[in-house]
């Protein structure tokens, strides 16, 4: 049975709602993913740093925030709520949050799911990939879910010894077996191990990463082309990444380090056209927690051979750079989906340091594409009626298909049933929000998004909820980033 449901709906779910399946679902990515969701969509925060939440996108019918159910897979099981009040105590999410979507974050932990493999556990590939996929048609089914869209956040693994299936190329497949599209946010193999790429090639799905652009990269993605278009000679690259959090206990391992180094010099060495001299050094900073220091050293020619140094210092939280990107990518892969995409969505590429597909590897030019995509993604105006005929006027437009509720509603001709359907399960959201494929601002409805709000206006407490989450091991790096 495919995770990815079509037809009408329920009156227990009269709107159409994607999933959001997040493997280290209980990671500072996966949380700070949850929490800025219902912060965004209570209207307590804007979208800073979500693309498409940009007016490019604002017709590409993407799946609303408000509409997004999560769940997960993870190794450890300390509670969404306490992770989100060690994020606060550590300056990641800002005081109070944690309190205002309490609600919101409780309602994700409880469809998060046992990962794998654990210690002592001695199921073979194929029982645990079918777990895997059980897990994500029960989280669709009872749901009522569309689709669901699978998104590895977990910590960076190493190689996978013995020629055997790593974890995170486990968990691709079971998206596959499933039914649903997959990104990979991280290094790890997933869809790239050798096994996952022939039933990815044949599988009819849409699929995109890999490893979320977000920091150091993200820059030598931007100034890599400008040494490149201003026709100056790079004579070495080199950086130094010191971070900590569950990321950088994982990246203390060689192999893992080893795996992020290269698509960090693998944009190097696609924008300037040639490999530089210089490497890339991680070191593993505990105390730094969830906030990360890139340097780079960048040592070029100029006319008649003079010679020049570029520093760069980029000082960031990595969950915070990285969770708008995760929605994004996760409404962007839905909307594919839902347009009847598959195969590598190269498209994507502006997100990741080693995309999938055939693509440009110039941060402007991977823009460019974006937004040719998006504009792809726009919905066909419903044709007119024929000479004679009345129109009518009781139905939305997009793609014709009654699980547009991302922005076929308000946009084209003010899809009432859909708006009173949206509006009845919202509490009163207004159905406006549908033509921003849910803006920041998109209506805080009663019930939880209602509390949420009033949540932070009377409690400025969470920020020092001192319940440490610990740091994702379970004898090994855990899941979540």
């Amino acid at each position: 049975m495919s995770a990815s449901r079509s037809g009408s709906r329920t009156a227990s779910h009269p709107a159409a709602r994607t999933g959001v399946w997040l493997i280290g679902a209980r990671g500072s990515v996966a949380t700070t993913v949850v929490a800025g969701c219902a912060a965004v969509t209570a209207g307590l925060h804007p979208a800073t740093g979500m693309v498409t939440e940009t007016p490019a996108f604002a017709d590409a019918a993407l799946p609303a925030l408000t509409d997004l159910v999560f769940g997960g897979h993870d190794t450890v099981d300390c509670p969404l709520p306490k992770r989100a009040e060690a994020l606060a105590a550590g300056g990641v999410l800002p005081p109070g949050l944690p309190a205002a979507v309490h609600a919101e974050l409780a309602a994700a932990d409880r469809e998060i799911r046992p990962g794998g493999p654990l210690p002592g556990d001695h199921r073979d590939d194929a029982a645990l990939i079918a777990a895997f996929a059980a897990d994500l048609r029960d989280f669709v089914d009872r749901n009522g879910l569309d689709r669901a869209v699978v998104v590895n956040v977990a910590s960076t693994e190493p190689a996978a010894a013995d020629g055997a299936l790593p974890p995170s190329t486990l968990y691709a497949l079971a998206a596959l077996d499933a039914g649903c599209p997959y990104v990979n946010f991280t290094p790890s193999a997933g869809l790239h191990h050798p096994a996952a790429a022939r039933r990815a090639e044949r599988g009819g799905l849409p699929y995109a990463g890999r490893d979320g652009k977000t920091g150091q990269t993200l820059l030598r993605a931007a100034l890599g082309p400008m040494f490149a278009q201003r026709a100056l000679t790079v004579r070495a690259w080199s950086g130094t990444n010191l971070l900590g959090g569950g990321d950088g206990a994982a990246l203390a391992d060689p192999e893992a380090a080893a795996a992020k180094n290269a698509g960090k010099e693998r944009v190097l060495t696609d924008t300037l056209g040639t490999p530089v001299e210089g490497t890339v050094h991680i070191d593993d900073v505990p105390a730094l927690g969830d906030w990360k220091t890139a340097w780079d050293h960048i040592a070029f020619d100029g006319f008649l051979g003079a010679r020049m140094i570029l520093q760069t210092t980029w000082q960031g939280c990595d969950s915070a750079l990285a969770a708008p990107l995760v929605l994004d990518l996760a409404r962007l892969t839905a909307r594919a989906h839902q347009a009847g995409r598959s195969g590598p969505l190269s498209a994507l590429g502006f997100y990741f340091k080693d995309p999938v597909g055939e693509g440009p590897p110039g941060l402007s030019e991977q823009y460019a594409d974006l937004l040719r995509f998006a504009r792809t993604l726009v919905p066909a105006e419903p044709a007119g009626p024929a000479r004679g005929e009345t129109a009518d006027h009781g139905g939305g437009g997009g793609e014709g298909s009654p699980r547009d509720g991302a922005g076929g509603g308000a946009r084209g001709s003010g899809d009432a049933g859909r708006g009173a359907a949206r509006s009845s399960r919202d509490g009163g959201a207004d159905g406006a929000r549908g033509s921003a494929g849910g803006g920041a601002g998109g209506g805080a409805g009663a019930g939880a998004r209602g509390s949420a709000r009033d949540g932070a206006r009377g409690s400025g407490d969470g920020a020092g909820g001192g319940a440490a989450a610990g740091r994702d091991r379970d004898g090994r790096p855990g899941e979540g980033r």
